[in-house]
């Protein structure tokens, strides 16, 4: 029997216009073998969980370049216990202070990723946290 396939959501939040980064994040967890689905653009928080939910993904990734991440994981997060998605993986990743790590893992972030990362740093986190 094949291994279910991990799929992630790589979610653009807000009006944050830089998404090259996103776009390579994706390219390497589709090349390592993950089903990727990618928003787009200027998404809401509530468009990011009605797509989680429609495509039922294992993994919920965000990719904030605006600085705004704090109040856009608070936000997700309280969406996420609402919508009974506690099961998901949520990782942030973009330009992210070290200063802010914390409040994002106590937020409930599973994976940070500041600017620079290894991709392979991401896949390897994503294969070894997701349920």
């Amino acid at each position: 029997m094949a291994e279910k396939k991990i799929k992630v959501l790589v979610a653009k939040p807000g009006l944050d216009g830089h998404d090259r980064g996103a776009k390579v994040v994706a390219h390497a967890l589709k090349e390592a073998g993950m089903e990727v689905i990618y928003t787009g653009l200027h998404k809401t928080v509530d468009q990011i969980i009605r797509i989680a939910i429609q495509e039922d993904v294992d993994v919920v990734g965000l990719s904030i370049m605006s600085g705004a991440h704090i109040p856009i994981v608070e936000k997700l997060m309280k969406r996420i216990t609402e919508e009974g998605l506690t099961d998901r993986l949520v990782v942030v990743g973009g330009v992210i202070p070290n200063r802010d790590i914390p409040k994002l893992a106590q937020l409930g972030v599973g994976g940070i990723f500041p600017g620079g990362s290894p991709f392979a740093d991401i896949v390897t986190f994503i294969r070894e946290h997701v349920k």
